[in-house]
Formats: structure tokens, C-alpha cells, sequence
């Protein structure tokens, strides 16, 4: 091992191999020996078990003959390979590259597709920047290594699941357009350009995928769904899938299940400590029901994840009909997957669980007028029932309940409380700047004038295009000026004068006027403007999810 450096055994890993791939078979690259040209060189290959040559000895030489090189296999002992496997492996921290690892940089994606796609022009794939204005895992889940192993389409597959994985990125779109195709993802809430690819490649990755997530790939005339789960290097990827034909050809859109539970804190989550504790208050309630509300991709499921979590206390008995599971919840929870083709249905599955004698149940969504009164019934009868609903504000969800056709009665005996709930793009730690509130923006959020907050620093595209060759674009936020997200939050808490506006008739509006001066309750607009006197969000993004309220 002394000839051959650590930082270049893992550059060979991961351009030929990957790390997982060779803990399972025991092979790792030692180094390439040059040669005269035009031969690129001979790779020294050490092996386990020279018996297992017989069946892996062909793949290696396959791979490796595509770049030219030729190979000479070497034996050491297992033990020797797991240790220089685990140098290697370290090698990824000490380099200081950070999560972004250079076999899944954006152009290793495109080397990929580019490797992929035989015989198309190379100058038909590209990276993409935006211009943006500033306004549960199972035993034989496959290993994502081994099928990059299988084909060069794959290998691009595999590498852009990756990539984005490891992104910050919530979706990945796939777009059919006239004479290419674009795929875009949806990063800290907001789509972004990603690449560009000839048409063939963009119709062979979808096909790659479809197969990954067992839809199936002659049907391009009807829309599917499917589920990607794999595993890669010691860690899981979740992926929902959905295809639609389009005019110019079938689309794909795959949504990245996080199943991180190191979020699921409600300090963390909300950082304004009134909310927070009154919002405790309520989910510590023996019975009744505790509504969160928002569009998709608000975050309710990980608010509701993280009450579940403070409730179990080992004490209580908490089961949770979801539609996906997106977290594991571990402890005593009893976590079941909605299957509508087993009719295993919100309605129902709550049906069942109120003979299992719950203390806590979960319903993921409350969508139908079934569901509703069942909720209600269940909270009537003793228990403690969260639930989801979609929409805008907190008072609003009480009307949606009652066009579900929940009698008052029933609405005002049941409710505890309604949080109401967006998610913000949180300002770039790294290359933000403060300055002072300037007037119009005072007059927008009602900050006094000269407070000091903060302003991200967004790069148009030409601007970020330079600083990448430059090596200069932000390593935490790539030139957008915000990294991850912050909750605001907006909670109405169901008491004696909310209970007689809704027996008397009020409107949303009147109900969410009378709960600001008589509860102080935090609109979701006030409660961003404290996100930005903590410095935390911008502006410019309070403008940008509340602008239908300006």
C-alpha cells in the first residue's frame, strides 16, 4: 500500500467502483501504473479471495476496458482490504470536499449521461442555473451500488438519486420538452434548473427508473406510480414516484421521502417559545382533537412527527394511519401505511384502531367527510386524535371542516386547537449580509426603521456560472443566497369565544380578528416577521410566501 496514496485509491473507488460494491466483494483499486501511450495505464486490483475471481473478475475487466485500462489482480488478505476500504473511506472528510462528493457533482452527473448515451453530441447536455429574483427500510432492500454496476444508464441513475439526496433537494422533475429533455428539482421549497439531456437519454433514464420503482416500461399512455427503495453505502433512499404522459413525451416526477428523525424536536422546529408552549398545552390534552394545517409541502407531517414523539412516554398507546410513513417514529409507536387497494383507507384503518384501545391515533389526512366525523367520534369517546388539513390559515380549517359537513356542535366539543403552518427559506449563514431595514420594507412588516437584518446575496446566473470556474460560488448555498427552511406557524387555540363565533356564523376573518386581540395569537405573517427579526429569513421571502396577503 506504500507505493499507492489513500486520497487516490478513493478517487478510484468512486470513478470505477463504489465503496459499498467493494466491502461486499472484498476488491479494492490499488493504483493505475503508467504506460506507453496510447494505453492509459494497468490498475492493480487486490482481491479477498482469488476464488471469487471466477465470478466478479469478468465485471471488473468489462468496466475497467471501457476507459482503456488493463487489469492485474493481486491477492491480500480480507482484513487488509477492509482497512484500506476504511482509510478510503475517510478519506471523503479529511479531504474537506464536505457532502458534496466530487463522484456526484453535478458534472459527474452529466460524464455519466453523457457515458450513457452512445453516439449523441455531448454539447446537448448541460448543467443549469436559474435566474431568481429575489422576491421504513426492509431486510432485501437492494443495494443501489450493485446496479450501478449493471449498466452505464444505471450508473447515471444511481448518481443523480445521489446527488440530489445529498443536495438539500425535496424532488426531482423530469420534463419531456420538443427536442430534449430538462430535469429540474425543487430545492428549500422553490424549483431550480438542473441539466439538459438529448431526447433518447432523457426516454432511457425515465425507463431506468420506472424499472427501479417496478412500474412498468412499456406503458408510456397512462400515468403510474411506483416506489424507489434502496440503499447505498450504510444509508436509505426513499423515493415516490409518478409518470404523466405529456405532449412531448412522458414526464417523471420523484419525491425524496426524508426520513431524518433527527429534526422531529419541537424546539427545534419553532422558535418562538410563546407558540411553542402553548401549542404543548394543547397536544398534553388527554382527549379531542389537534388539527395542523398548510398546503403540500408545508411540513405538517413533521410537526405532527415530533408531537408524537414528546407524547411517547411509554405510558400510552399511539398508532398512526399515514399516507406515505415518511419517518420512523421507533419507540412505542405504531406506525400503518394507508393501502386504498386493500381498502385500507383512512376511515378505516381509524375504524380499527378505536377496537385496539389507543390513547394517541395519528390520521395522516382528513380529506373526506367519512374521516371527519369518525376523527370526531374517536375524540368524543376519550381520545387524543391528530390529523391534517389542507389549508391556508388556521381559522379557514374550521370552515373546511364544516363544509365537510361537521355539525358545530360536534366542531366546538372536539377541536383543541388549529395550527396553521408554511415553511420559509432560511437566509445563507455563509454569504448573507446585514444592514439596516430600509422604509418600505419597515412599512411592509412593521419593523422600525434602522433594525438591523439580514439580506441574501443571490447571484444571477452568468454570475453563478463564474464564480463555479472560479471556485469562489458560496459551498453552502450555491450562489442562492438561502440554505434549508424555517416554520412559521399560526396557532388558534379552540376556547369559550372561538367556540361561540363559530355557533354564531363569523367568518374566517372575524375569527382569526377576534383570536389576534383576545388570545394574541401570532398570525403566520407576524410570526415570519420575528423569524426576520431574528435573522433568520429575509424580506424578500416573507414577500414571496405571504404575497397573496399583501
Amino acid at each position: 500500500m506504500s507505493q499507492f496514496s489513500v486520497a487516490s485509491v478513493r478517487n478510484l473507488v468512486d470513478k470505477y467502483f463504489s465503496l459499498q460494491w467493494c466491502r461486499d466483494n472484498i476488491v479494492v483499486p490499488l493504483g493505475i501504473e503508467p504506460s506507453l501511450p496510447p494505453n492509459p495505464g494497468i490498475i492493480t486490483i487486490a482481491v479477498g479471495n482469488i476464488v471469487f475471481l471466477g465470478t466478479i473478475g469478468n465485471t471488473i475487466k468489462e468496466r475497467l476496458s471501457q476507459s482503456g485500462l488493463e487489469c492485474k489482480f493481486v491477492e491480500r488478505s480480507p482484513e487488509k482490504i477492509q482497512e484500506i476500504l476504511d482509510l478510503a473511506a475517510e478519506e471523503r472528510f479529511i479531504s474537506g470536499e464536505g457532502i458534496e462528493i466530487a463522484e456526484f457533482t453535478e458534472e459527474a452527473v452529466i460524464a455519466a449521461l453523457q457515458d450513457s448515451a452512445d453516439g449523441q453530441d455531448e454539447n446537448e447536455f448541460s448543467i443549469e442555473f436559474d435566474e431568481i429574483d429575489e422576491e421504513e427500510l426492509e431486510d432485501d432492500t437492494e443495494d443501489l451500488s450493485n446496479e450501478m454496476m449493471e449498466s452505464k444508464t444505471q450508473r447515471a441513475a444511481g448518481m443523480i438519486l445521489i446527488n440530489t439526496c445529498r443536495s438539500n433537494v425535496s424532488d426531482i422533475h423530469i420534463e419531456a420538452k420538443s427536442d430534449n429533455y430538462k430535469i429540474r428539482v425543487r430545492r428549500d421549497g422553490v424549483m431550480q434548473k438542473f441539466l439538459s439531456m438529448p431526447k433518447k437519454a432523457g426516454i432511457q433514464l425515465i425507463a431506468c427508473l420506472k424499472n427501479m420503482a417496478h412500474m412498468d416500461i412499456a406503458e408510456r399512455r397512462a400515468s403510474q406510480d411506483g416506489k424507489i427503495l434502496r440503499r447505498y453505502e450504510g444509508g436509505r433512499m426513499e423515493f415516490r414516484c409518478s409518470t404523466a404522459p405529456g405532449k412531448h413525451g412522458e414526464g417523471m416526477v420523484l419525491r425524496i421521502l426524508n426520513s431524518d428523525a433527527s429534526v422531529l424536536n419541537l424546539d427545534v422546529l419553532m422558535h418562538i417559545e410563546s407558540v411553542r408552549n402553548e401549542f404543548r398545552k394543547i397536544i398534553n390534552n388527554s382527549n379531542g382533537i389537534v388539527i395542523v394545517s398548510g398546503p403540500t409541502g408545508s411540513g405538517k407531517s413533521t410537526t405532527l412527527a415530533a408531537a408524537l414523539r414528546e407524547k411517547d412516554n411509554g405510558e400510552l398507546k399511539i398508532v398512526t394511519a399515514e399516507d406515505p410513513i415518511e419517518y420512523d417514529l421507533a419507540g412505542d409507536i405504531m406506525q400503518h401505511q394507508v393501502n386504498r387497494a386493500k381498502n385500507q383507507t383512512f376511515a378505516n384503518l381509524l375504524r380499527t384502531f378505536l377496537r385496539q384501545d389507543p390513547d394517541v391515533i395519528l390520521i395522516g389526512e382528513t380529506r373526506d367527510p367519512e374521516t371527519a366525523e369518525s376523527s370526531m367520534d374517536a375524540a368524543e369517546t376519550g381520545h387524543l386524535v391528530f390529523t391534517t388539513l389542507h389549508a391556508n390559515t388556521s381559522s379557514s380549517s374550521l370552515t373546511r371542516l364544516l363544509d365537510m359537513e361537521v355539525p358545530k356542535y360536534k366542531l366546538n366539543s372536539s377541536v383543541r386547537g388549529v395550527l396553521a403552518q408554511r415553511l420559509l427559506r432560511r437566509v445563507c449563514s455563509e454569504c448573507s449580509v446585514q444592514r439596516p431595514i430600509q422604509e418600505h420594507e419597515s412599512r411592509f412588516t412593521g419593523i422600525k426603521g434602522n433594525t438591523p437584518i439580514r439580506y441574501a446575496t443571490v447571484l444571477s446566473a452568468e454570475e453563478k456560472e463564474k464564480r463555479k470556474r472560479e471556485n469562489t460560488l458560496c459551498k453552502q448555498c450555491s450562489g442562492t443566497g438561502y440554505k434549508g427552511r424555517v416554520g412559521a406557524y399560526e396557532l388558534l387555540i379552540i376556547n369559550r369565544p372561538i367556540q361561540n363565533a363559530i355557533s354564531s356564523n363569523k367568518t374566517d376573518k372575524e375569527i382569526e380578528e377576534m383570536a389576534v386581540e383576545s388570545n394574541n395569537m401570532l398570525t403566520l405573517m407576524k410570526y415570519g416577521v420575528e423569524l426576520i427579526k431574528q435573522q433568520l429569513t429575509t424580506v424578500a421571502e416573507l414577500a414571496r410566501v405571504f404575497k397573496s396577503n399583501d
